[in-house]
């Protein structure tokens, strides 16, 4: 039997790659680096996380990509196994340690006989006695392979920026000023109710802080570039302050559910929070904070913030230049490229957004890849499920009825309650059917997922088994 061939070993081409070992479909996984470095990543491991270390809500009964945690983790998911073995405190979240995380995914790869892992880039389309590709490369994709991918099929590729959040050295933090607290006192996965960082700002300091921020210098971008539009779920601070002076409050920077340990009677105006990075709790990420601005105006700003007057970065903000597909008319429901049915794309290459989200994407395909060399059918997940409502945005859920098969404007997308079928509740107070929606639909979704799940024979071949064991 011949291998199937994943090109990208970010979150997506080792989940792809995974699903197919498991099922007894060898494997060649093709990573460029440690031999070429993207402009965000900065060693050779594999599902190295470039961005926020989390994985977001954990809550599989009233958030969107808590159920989607929970699925993959029922469909087998390295990436959900890895991450819940290098968990750490992040309040309702799952939040890894970003080395251990890419450690454990490294670890089982190149403990699976039947996945062999080559170094080197690939610049060029698939040759085509390679009959079953899946294209994971990322957000990153090299400029040679992109430009081969776009001329194959016939249509540009689309492409936004994404920003990378500092970190700070715990060490360095003002505890007098700052203090550990969650939002309402809520414990998540990993920790007890008092997982974040929190750094308190007054009127007359918020005010300051955006004022300077409005007003930094920033990167500048190249000629090709500056007409490249942000994904709207990952603004750059100065964006969104720029937006106007409450932008912040209502964001990243809100205040709600918190209260200042050292001034119990005041409440803050503003708060910055920061979120353990590693399992060592030596590094902070400040949660929401991805940025653009110079590295010196970076520092120069983040240290207005109280508590972080002697603030020290183990890394400052950044910024790249990401690419998707225009999914919807380039890819088909199984997500093979309409032009050249041999190559499948995973993760965020196809217009989903997220770790969790490329991940899913990359499970999917693995799955489909796999099914198809077996000679099986593989059908995709229902619709009702998180799975299947990520995989109905990217091949077909932004298709306008009767508008001659032409898509609107495809935008990278979380999972979201939005994407999936309603279903309908008791009439009752406003919050209180919100409520009753989602645990319909998370309660629908995971009968969904089993069903889905038992009436495929190789079922029980994809649990996972062998991390913590």
């Amino acid at each position: 039997m011949e291998p199937v061939h994943v090109i990208g070993g970010g979150l997506a081409g080792s989940e792809a790659a995974w699903q197919l070992a498991r099922v007894g479909v060898a494997v060649v996984l093709h990573e460029m680096r440690p031999d070429r470095l993207t402009p965000a990543h900065k060693t050779g491991a594999l599902a190295e996380l470039v961005c926020s270390n989390s994985f977001r809500s954990d809550d599989a009964a009233l958030n969107a990509v808590g159920l989607l945690h929970e699925e993959m983790r029922r469909a087998g998911s390295l990436v959900m196994a890895a991450g819940d073995a290098n968990k750490v405190p992040a309040g309702t979240a799952l939040a890894v340690d970003r080395e251990g995380f890419a450690d454990t995914v490294t670890s089982e790869i190149a403990g699976e006989r039947l996945i062999t892992v080559e170094r080197g880039p690939i610049d060029t389309l698939p040759p085509g006695r390679w009959d079953s590709v899946i294209i994971a490369t990322g957000p990153l994709t090299s400029a040679g392979l992109g430009a081969a991918i776009a001329g194959l099929a016939g249509s540009e590729a689309l492409a936004f920026f994404d920003a990378i959040a500092p970190i700070v050295h715990a060490d360095s933090i003002d505890m007098n000023v700052a203090w550990f607290q969650s939002r309402y006192d809520k414990a998540g996965p990993g920790g007890g109710g008092a997982d974040y960082i929190n750094c308190p700002l007054t009127r007359e300091e918020y005010a300051a802080f955006v004022a300077e921020l409005v007003s930094g210098a920033v990167t500048e971008f190249r000629d090709f570039e500056r007409d490249t539009p942000y994904f709207e779920g990952c603004l750059p601070i100065e964006v969104m302050a720029a937006r106007g002076p409450e932008t912040l409050r209502h964001g990243p920077m809100k205040p709600v559910g918190l209260t200042n340990a050292h001034d119990p009677g005041t409440k803050p105006h503003a708060v910055v929070q920061l979120r353990q990075d590693n399992r060592l709790a030596s590094l902070f990420n400040m949660v929401g904070f991805q940025t653009k601005l110079k590295y010196g105006e970076q520092v120069r700003i983040l240290r207005m913030i109280p508590g972080l007057g002697n603030a020290e970065f183990a890394r400052l903000g950044g910024i790249h230049r990401n690419t998707y597909l225009d999914s919807p008319r380039l890819l088909d429901r199984a997500l093979r490229l309409k032009a050249r049915p041999a190559l499948r794309f995973a993760g965020q290459i196809t217009g989903v957004e997220g770790y969790v989200e490329s991940a899913a994407i990359g499970l999917l395909a693995g799955r489909f890849a796999a099914a198809e060399r077996l000679g099986r059918e593989a059908l995709p997940p229902p619709p009702t499920t998180a799975l299947g409502a990520l995989l109905a945005h990217i091949t077909g859920g932004h298709l306008g009825a009767g508008d001659s098969g032409g898509a609107r404007s495809f935008q990278p997308m979380n999972i979201n309650f939005g994407l999936m079928p309603p279903v309908a509740v008791p009439r009752g107070r406003r919050k209180e059917r919100a409520e009753a929606r989602k645990r319909a639909m998370t309660a629908r979704a995971l009968a969904d997922l089993d069903a889905w799940l038992d009436g495929r024979r190789e079922a029980a071949e994809w649990k996972f088994s062998r991390i913590g064991a």
